[in-house]
């Protein structure tokens, strides 16, 4: 039989495939693929680390190094004023001023600005970092009798 040959890790767990990049996270490959799964449930990032055993930045982190988008708590704006700081364009007080930003979004937007989402951590974790919609179907049809037309 001739074809194109395919290579398909998708069915080693989440974790094996984490694992292999685990020097580019923020925390363990275990703890991230918890961070993923639950995250994938629609759980908030706080809700996400409590149950991988991490801090919220941490997981935030490590969500963002697996590809996932929105993960900056800052808009547009106030990323390029971050930018600015990274480039010593602004001193890191007025940065935070005019961001508008507190300690901990200013140091996670930095560490966004400064850390691209690592490719084999992305790979890995693709299917994995949207959240599931099927979940939230599933929790709109258990609820539908008491909703209205």
């Amino acid at each position: 039989d001739r074809g194109v040959a395919t290579g398909d890790e998708t069915g080693a767990a989440l974790r094996d495939r984490l694992a292999a990049h685990a020097d580019a996270l923020p925390c363990t490959a275990a703890a991230t693929a918890v961070v993923l799964e639950t995250y994938r449930r629609g759980t908030s990032v706080g809700d996400c680390a409590r149950e991988a055993g991490v801090a919220p930045m941490t997981a935030a982190k490590a969500l963002h190094r697996c590809g996932v988008d929105g993960v900056s708590p800052l808009g547009p704006a106030a990323r390029r004023v971050v930018r600015d700081w990274v480039a010593g364009e602004l001193s890191r007080a007025e940065a935070r001023e005019l961001a508008g930003a507190d300690e901990a979004a200013f140091a996670l937007a930095a560490y966004v600005e400064t850390h691209d989402p690592h490719p084999g951590l992305a790979d890995a974790a693709a299917g994995t970092r949207a959240p599931d919609r099927s979940a939230t179907v599933e929790k709109r049809d258990r609820l539908a009798g008491a909703l209205d037309d």
